[in-house]
């Protein structure tokens, strides 16, 4: 077969380990570590597959049909890139292992939760003195104002816990875990509309079209549950729909489809078309996956694109979540003192309370990420009655997630964060009268908080001035919490990278800095 004398299985292995063919010398032996190594290889990426030439084939893409050849002849099963993600493994020691994002659409006010200014309360009605503002830019909905009156927050604020954090009265249940969270009133973003900002906290880019946070942290760390997705995605549906929320917030963009964020909904079928139609046996079901299984896998071993890959794990883990999702979704286990933890509406499937429920069940469950959206936080104009409802809505449930994953051993290596997409402004925008006021959009400081695994608790990080309108110190970019997300996670933000369209790409673009301060 070769002037040197090398058997057809040695050929194969050199040239692309391509085993279509072996002599009796082959022995399983040489043929699982054929096998090993070729399965062990990184898909290809869109600018690899675009560059394709016979060379390419033969030396690179030829380790995926021989991985599949080999498969086949030995009866081993697929591997699986998504089970321990692209890195192998953290490039140090991880503090967290899972995430739950409690995020706030809409942008609550820092200066009614967690950033108390009297000085506004003293100039309540008066102009906002120009210095505070210099010349940055302001929306369009109050840029025009001819007067940016002060408005000085309705809510009083207590002192909360050993730490003493400052946290404001409608949000009690909060004041009670004040020594279990890190506040950071240092926050700032780049956007100051809700669509590019919600986008910016949600894929590190105001562009849509990038992988969402938890799709890199799937890509990346892969799935700690085989049986459920790596990133689930929860929507309270009794919010205000004041903004409107795109599945593209929990995409995978350019990476592979299998890691982006499956949305669990209330009702009887929490994951849309997973059932098996009426007269579809689980056999039958089972069968039909194993032939659309070979046709793809023929379709990959042409095509030579990812996405097949793709499509193949989704479709058997849609497979395997149909005995997954029931048991996980199913609430009545739940004891009644667990029900009243989180409020009066945990027992209604698709509130906030029933959904933060539900984050700590996934979590249970080793779901690397859980992400929690609650919309209506878009106080243009009543900001009392609106953002009182909201915090009734979420504070009891948010400080009950918190209790429950403790006193479960769970909070000891998971991370829970609390926060919108930017602030309120220190000014009224529109006309003023008496308590009654509004805050437009205001990116420049707001408050978020983080509890849970590698963070400090009990303390308050960052510093804003006496308006509540610039920062002073310690300043928090939105790729800088991103950047310690991922460090608390075990992953150096530099390194978790993918190229596309020429490009290195990562969750953190070109900038991001771990906030070091607030790490335990």
């Amino acid at each position: 077969m070769t002037n040197d004398g090398e058997s057809e299985v040695k050929f194969a292995e050199k040239f692309g380990r391509m085993v279509l063919w072996f002599d009796e010398q082959g022995t399983q032996e040489v043929l699982q570590e054929v096998l090993h190594d070729a399965m062990n290889t990184k898909t290809p990426t869109y600018d690899q597959l675009m560059r394709h030439t016979r060379r390419h084939f033969l030396g690179s893409t030829g380790l995926g049909l021989g991985a599949m050849a080999m498969s086949h002849l030995l009866g081993t099963g697929q591997a699986s890139a998504s089970s321990s993600g692209i890195l192998g493994a953290p490039h140090h020691f991880a503090k967290v292992k899972r995430v739950i994002y409690l995020f706030q659409a809409g942008g609550p006010s820092h200066l009614e939760t967690f950033d108390d200014k009297p000085l506004l309360r003293e100039g309540h009605g008066k102009a906002l003195p120009k210095s505070v503002i210099g010349n940055q830019r302001l929306s369009t909905m109050s840029g025009n104002q001819s007067l940016l009156p002060m408005a000085g927050s309705f809510a009083k604020f207590t002192k909360s816990g050993a730490s003493g954090t400052s946290i404001s009265d409608i949000l009690p249940h909060t004041q009670k875990i004040a020594d279990e969270i890190c506040v950071i009133r240092s926050m700032h973003t780049e956007a100051i509309n809700h669509d590019p900002a919600i986008t910016f906290f949600c894929s590190g880019s105001q562009i849509p079209g990038r992988p969402s946070m938890g799709a890199w942290a799937s890509y990346g760390l892969g799935s700690l549950n085989h049986n459920l997705p790596a990133f689930i995605v929860l929507v309270s549906k009794n919010a205000r729909r004041d903004q409107p929320l795109y599945t593209r917030l929990w995409s995978s963009g350019f990476l592979p489809s299998e890691h982006q964020g499956v949305q669990f909904r209330s009702g009887k079928e929490p994951v849309l078309y997973l059932t098996n139609p009426e007269g579809v046996s689980p056999h039958a079901r089972r069968s039909m996956l194993d032939a659309l299984g070979k046709l793809n896998l023929d379709q990959a071993a042409h095509e030579l694109d990812p996405e097949i890959d793709a499509r193949i794990a989704q479709a058997e883990m849609a497979f395997r979540m149909q005995t997954s999702v029931p048991d996980a979704t199913d609430l009545s286990g739940e004891s009644e003192e667990t029900f009243a933890l989180y409020g009066p509406d945990a027992k209604t499937p698709g509130t906030y309370a029933a959904n933060c429920l539900l984050a700590r069940r996934l979590i249970e469950r080793d779901v690397r990420f859980v992400q929690l959206f609650h919309q209506g936080w878009d106080q243009h104009g009543d900001v009392v009655g609106g953002i009182s409802q909201q915090c009734k809505q979420t504070d009891q449930a948010s400080a009950a997630l918190i209790i429950d994953l403790k006193r479960r051993g769970l909070l000891d290596d998971t991370l829970v964060v609390w926060g919108g997409e930017f602030g309120r402004t220190a000014y009224c925008q529109g006309k003023m009268s008496g308590n009654h006021y509004g805050r437009d959009h205001h990116p420049r400081c707001f408050s978020i908080w983080l509890a849970g695994a590698g963070i400090k608790s009990g303390i308050t990080h960052g510093l804003t001035d006496e308006y509540g309108y610039n920062i002073l110190d310690g300043a928090v970019h939105v790729h800088d919490l991103h950047a310690t997300m991922l460090h608390l996670m075990g992953v150096d933000h530099e390194k978790l990278v993918y190229k596309f369209q020429g490009r290195y790409f990562r969750l953190t673009d070109i900038a991001g800095h771990i906030v070091k301060p607030i790490l335990a």
